[in-house]
């Protein structure tokens, strides 16, 4: 018998590669995501693997929707989140609703349905600007922003629940992941986009200085099921990323070089971060995770940006210019 995988925020970005990923491992997969009165399925609604998914549409804030979708299931997936940095200026509340209720939700649920397996998202933005490069996982917590604030509170309350309840929880924090599926408010398919767009004459960015570790999603993915196959990670935070980076600037030129394009650089204030809150260098120190599992970075970032220009180009009816927040 197929034992069941729960996965939260199923049909987002990295969520709907994982499920199918998923899938094709073997697994039966319980997706749940954010109810909406079109039963719009996300990135899943097109994909093959629809009828092997067990989808669930609710609220990760409400208790008993989570409690309900967990049910029967033995190994749990948690990414449901709040995730643009921009729009946490706007509205910090929400994340906090979302990003750390809806952790304590999973947690909880897990805790009372007596889930053996539970590896929940973080992010490289708690760290804030890098004190040392390459970032390990003793580094110093720096939230900049109050998206990152919220994801410290959830890996806290999560690293709580091992230790109070002995909850067999792992947290995986990716760098940037990249690839297919991913919104045109990140940074590369942003940049993808309006080089695709032949009437543009410049490329409409904001702070061209950070730097970042950008990882092909399907290393990320891939990341998940090794940390969920490791007895050697629980209780444990684990960086997900290629130990490389680059800044925004060359990553864009680099872009430039693939669409055969040239334009011009233009900072537009709208989308720059407040001074105290920018990133300035991210940079993944992915030692342990090699350590401790089997995971290694296979698709380099050269072969990652073609394979993205290449959906994109396929899928760009799907994307508009207009992205300041």
């Amino acid at each position: 018998m197929k034992k069941k995988l729960l996965i939260t925020g199923a049909t987002g970005f990295i969520g709907s590669h994982l499920c199918e990923m998923s899938v094709k491992k073997g697994f039966k997969v319980v997706g749940f995501d954010r109810y909406n009165s079109d039963n719009d399925y996300g990135w899943l609604k097109n994909s093959k693997y629809l009828s092997d998914i067990d989808l669930i549409l609710g609220d990760i804030r409400d208790y008993d929707s989570v409690y309900k979708s967990m049910k029967g299931c033995d190994k749990v997936f948690h990414l449901a989140a709040l995730i643009g940095i921009p729009y946490s200026y706007v509205s910090p509340l929400a994340y906090l609703k979302t990003n750390v209720e809806g952790t304590y939700n999973v947690l909880e649920a897990a805790k009372n349905l007596n889930v053996k397996n539970i590896i929940i998202t973080s992010t490289s933005e708690v760290y804030g600007s890098a004190k040392y490069l390459p970032i390990d996982e003793e580094h110093p917590l720096n939230a900049q922003s109050p998206y990152a604030a919220s994801k410290v509170a959830a890996d806290q309350l999560s690293l709580s629940y091992y230790r109070s309840f002995k909850l067999p929880i792992k947290i995986i924090r990716p760098f940037n992941t990249f690839g297919p599926r991913q919104s045109n408010r990140a940074v590369i398919p942003r940049i993808i986009i309006q080089c695709l767009n032949k009437k543009n004459t410049r490329l409409n960015l904001g702070n061209l200085k950070p730097t970042r570790d950008f990882n092909y999603v399907e290393d990320t993915c891939e990341a998940y099921f090794q940390v969920l196959n490791s007895k050697k990670i629980i209780g444990e935070i684990i960086n997900v990323g290629s130990n490389t980076n680059i800044s925004i600037e060359n990553i864009a030129k680099k872009i430039m070089v693939m669409t055969n394009r040239k334009l011009k650089f233009f900072s537009n204030k709208k989308i720059l971060r407040p001074k105290l809150s920018e990133v300035t260098d991210l940079q993944c120190d992915n030692q342990k995770i090699k350590k401790l599992s089997n995971w290694n970075s296979k698709v380099n970032l050269d072969n990652g940006l073609k394979k993205t220009i290449q959906w994109i180009k396929k899928n760009y009816s799907k994307f508009s210019d207009k992205y300041e927040i």
